[in-house]
């Protein structure tokens, strides 16, 4: 999810912490019980510095090692522990408890985008992504807002946040069946496809579909039980050369083929240079196919340049290759 949902998550476990009569019983640790959560909210995300390096580290480890399984059991240890330092009155077990609670959510409703997690580290490194809900779903940000707004306005927390959980677990539910309603309208729609992946978007009943036969690639939209078809290609091996082996080989083009599980390939000759090209086919926005990883290779196949990432005009894609270009 979003960080705007993981906070309102954080906050609204606080709440739900109240429960606890070692927490509500004590001024202290519920302080610390909400910082707890709060921050144990946040922390597996704390990935999202990778960016600053590059887009191919960040796209290899995000939601991989800090969303693992020992992280989960490592995070609630190291942000009790530092609270503790600085409130030694609190009550050290309920506030790891809590703690815990909100790493594991976090990580537990990560699962259910398209992005997903590695979260069976070290057992498996597959990503589990149930493709359910949107990374930022404004339905789900929309009840804990208002079940927090409730709250603030003198309600129970523990009965708000519960009848919160109650209704987001249905919505949770109703998500899974409108994904399933939506698979099969797919396969009605194109019969041959034996590889069906359905993303969710923003809005409820609107659905990105990517399909795979033995034949072709299908990029489609899903409204309701109505799809459209928008491309079909043919579907084609990336070519076995020393080309594109050279180009594989960069940690851009490495990084987007251990993220994406369909995608289609182009390789370009210019005068001096090749192009070789990889998109995504699991994010068409407006005619165009945003998420790619493309290299530039000399004549002796050296990489020139390379990059992976959004990128939503070829502009703005020469500039990333050459910075120098006007």
């Amino acid at each position: 999810m979003d960080t705007g949902t993981h906070i309102v998550m954080g906050i609204a476990l606080g709440g739900l912490a109240m429960a606890d009569p070692v927490v509500a019983a004590h001024p202290a640790t519920s302080t610390a019980v909400m910082a707890g959560t709060i921050i144990g909210s946040q922390a597996p995300d704390i990935d999202t510095v990778l960016k600053l390096r590059n887009n191919a580290i960040y796209i290899r480890h995000h939601r991989g090692a800090t969303h693992s399984i020992p992280a989960v059991l490592v995070w609630p240890l190291l942000i009790s522990g530092v609270i503790y330092l600085f409130a030694p009155e609190v009550n050290l077990f309920h506030l790891w408890l809590w703690t815990f609670l909100a790493v594991f959510i976090h990580v537990f409703v990560d699962i259910f985008n398209s992005y997903g997690t590695q979260a069976l580290r070290p057992f498996s490194e597959k990503w589990v992504a149930l493709g359910v809900i949107n990374t930022f779903d404004p339905i789900i940000f929309a009840f804990h807002v208002v079940a927090l707004a409730v709250w603030f306005f003198g309600a129970d927390p523990v009965w708000t946040i519960s009848i919160l959980y109650m209704v987001v677990a249905a919505y949770y539910i109703l998500r899974f069946a409108v994904q399933r309603s939506v698979r099969h309208a797919v396969k009605n729609t194109i019969p041959a496809a034996n590889e069906i992946i359905i993303a969710p978007t923003m809005r409820f009943f609107q659905w990105r579909v990517a399909a795979v036969s033995k034949d072709h690639y299908y990029v489609a939209r899903a409204y309701g039980r109505s799809i459209t078809i928008y491309d079909k290609f043919h579907k084609k091996p990336i070519p076995q050369s020393p080309l594109v082996e050279a180009a594989i080989e960069d940690h851009n083009l490495a990084a987007f083929l251990s993220f994406s599980p369909i995608y289609r390939w182009e390789i370009r000759k210019f005068e001096d240079q090749y192009e070789v090209r990889l998109i995504d086919l699991r994010y068409r926005s407006k005619d165009y196919y945003p998420f790619v990883a493309v290299a530039t290779l000399n004549d002796e196949y050296e990489v020139i340049s390379s990059y992976t990432g959004w990128i939503f005009s070829e502009d703005k894609l020469k500039k990333k290759l050459d910075p120098l270009t006007d």
